[in-house]
């Protein structure tokens, strides 16, 4: 049976993972690696560590299988988004460390590009809703002003994945989902939009070439042979950025399929042959692994990395780390629905476009000389789900949700009770999978295998889905935390406003 190796490349690791021709997940590594932080809004990570990790998993994954590596039909990955990597004319990687999604330095550069194209031309045309300062766009406009030696060697730009199809292959160029990320992609168009380069003052070859997300690009080069474990000439595809890859292995492709992703960062998605686009609320907005299709989300930035930093603060007593999680279950399985009273805002990294301010910063509400670290525990799980209860709102605008489940990927669909939390707070069903943690990854095996002539087309995905729990909605919990949602959001918007404040101190160099 011929097998496919799909790469999960996210913002706290990468995961190798093996399929089988019929979807089953056989094996998984993981690698770890860092994110740094050297100045204010600046998130970096370094790509040669995304290939370290991929060698890494890779020879791990084919020793856990015992795995024959003449096996594997195909390879593809799914990688995190709007990740701007320099290569040189010579080939070569021209910054070690290079802006990933959530590093907004580049908010100086909003005149200089929005004085040549107005704001609202521009998302309704790119569906670029997140802060502009997170689009490759305006990184790369940050890069000719503050790093000129840099941008005047850079012959393209590479995403995340890219960059890892590149050293696999030798190939430079991305797909539609991907360059949707940029922020110069043309929805309509399904092709960069060449007014926004324009505008930017790039030049039009700094961006790779599109082919399609289930296209070969190259084989396994001899090189990445040897330090990866593959065989030399393994095709590898396309593949497409996270937002994308996860909607395929979640839901396929078809129209209203809705799920949430409870990860390091977390979003509400949906599918349909319209992008949802809405200058009030700023959905963003990736094309699909097939052409005519769309994937609309609306987020938080900080949803697992807010849960881990309540982990690694308050329970920094509990040994051994992993079993850290079990623990915070236990403590919160103790507290009743609202916490006694207490709230949790989880926006440790700022708030998105759909919240009211970027400056908005996490916070705690209710705190007393009774407060426990059980209550925090409860609450913080509570504030993630609320915060996501407040963005779906914005989708229900759009989607027909009423009497739909809520698919929930990622590493928090884990927790039974935090389930049942998102079903009474959201007030749907909220279905656990088999595929759990995997839907991103089966995204990525998808388009390896169709671009390998394993698979001919998506429908059977939602086939390879086995129902393991529905978590149905308890009316008293729902009715309760219907009436904490109406003090959530006036505290949020105070957050917000005090978000506003103090960034204007920062700014004046009170600290």
């Amino acid at each position: 049976m011929r097998k496919i190796i799909a790469y999960d490349l996210g913002t706290g690791g990468i995961k190798a993972s093996l399929f089988d021709e019929n979807g089953v997940s056989l094996a998984e590594s993981f690698i770890q690696y860092e994110t740094y932080f050297p100045h204010d809004k600046w998130c970096e990570q370094r790509p040669e560590d995304w290939w370290d990790g991929v060698c890494k998993s890779t020879k791990a994954l084919l020793e856990k299988n015992k795995c024959d590596p003449r096996e594997i039909a195909a390879a593809a990955l799914s990688g995190h988004s709007l990740v701007v990597a320099p290569i040189g004319r010579d080939g070569r990687l021209l910054l070690d460390q290079v802006p990933i999604w959530c590093d907004m330095r580049s908010g100086d550069m909003h005149e200089a590009f929005f004085a040549n194209v107005p704001y609202e031309k521009w998302y309704m045309t790119t569906g670029n809703g997140d802060p502009p300062e997170c689009y490759s766009v305006l990184k790369l406009m940050w890069m000719k002003e503050h790093q000129r030696d840099i941008f005047d060697q850079t012959d393209v730009v590479l995403g995340s994945k890219d960059y890892i199809n590149y050293k696999l292959t030798g190939t430079q160029c991305t797909d539609p989902s991907y360059a949707s990320g940029f922020g110069v992609f043309n929805l309509e168009k399904w092709d960069y939009e060449q007014a926004f380069i324009d505008a930017a003052g790039l030049p039009r070859s700094i961006f790779p070439d599109i082919v399609p997300s289930d296209a070969i690009v190259g084989t396994v080069s001899k090189e990445a042979a040897s330090q990866t474990g593959l065989v030399e000439g393994i095709p590898i595809a396309c593949g497409g950025v996270d937002n994308t890859c996860m909607a395929l292995g979640a839901r396929g492709i078809g129209e209203g399929k809705i799920y949430t992703s409870l990860g390091s960062s977390s979003w509400i998605a949906v599918s349909a042959k319209k992008p949802i686009l809405d200058l009030e609320t700023l959905p963003f907005v990736f094309a699909h692994a097939q052409k005519g299709y769309y994937t609309s989300a609306v987020s938080i930035f900080s949803a697992g990395n807010s849960f881990r930093w309540v982990r690694d603060t308050l329970l920094k007593d509990v040994l051994p780390e992993e079993a850290r999680y079990d623990r915070m279950n236990e403590m919160a399985a103790t507290v009743p629905p609202g916490s006694n009273g207490l709230l949790f805002n989880p926006t440790l990294a700022g708030g998105s476009s759909q919240e009211d301010s970027p400056h908005t910063h996490g916070s705690f509400a209710g705190l007393s000389l009774g407060t426990t670290r059980e209550d925090m525990v409860r609450a913080s799980m509570e504030g993630i789900a609320m915060a996501l209860r407040c963005v779906l709102d914005i989708l229900r605008k759009y989607v027909a949700t009423q009497g739909q489940e809520m698919l929930i990927c990622g590493g928090g669909s884990k927790s039974r009770l935090w389930r049942q939390m998102f079903a009474d707070i959201y007030n749907m069903d909220v279905l656990k999978t088999n595929v759990d943690q995997d839907a991103a990854s089966l995204g990525a095996a998808a388009l390896a295998a169709n671009a390998c002539g394993i698979w001919k087309g998506y429908d059977m995905i939602e086939g390879f889905h086995k129902t393991e729990d529905i978590s149905h909605p308890i009316s008293e919990n729902n009715a309760k935390y219907e009436k904490l949602l109406e003090a959530y959001r006036m505290w949020s918007g105070a957050l917000s406003q005090l978000g506003d404040k103090m960034q204007q101190l920062h700014q004046e160099k009170v600290w």
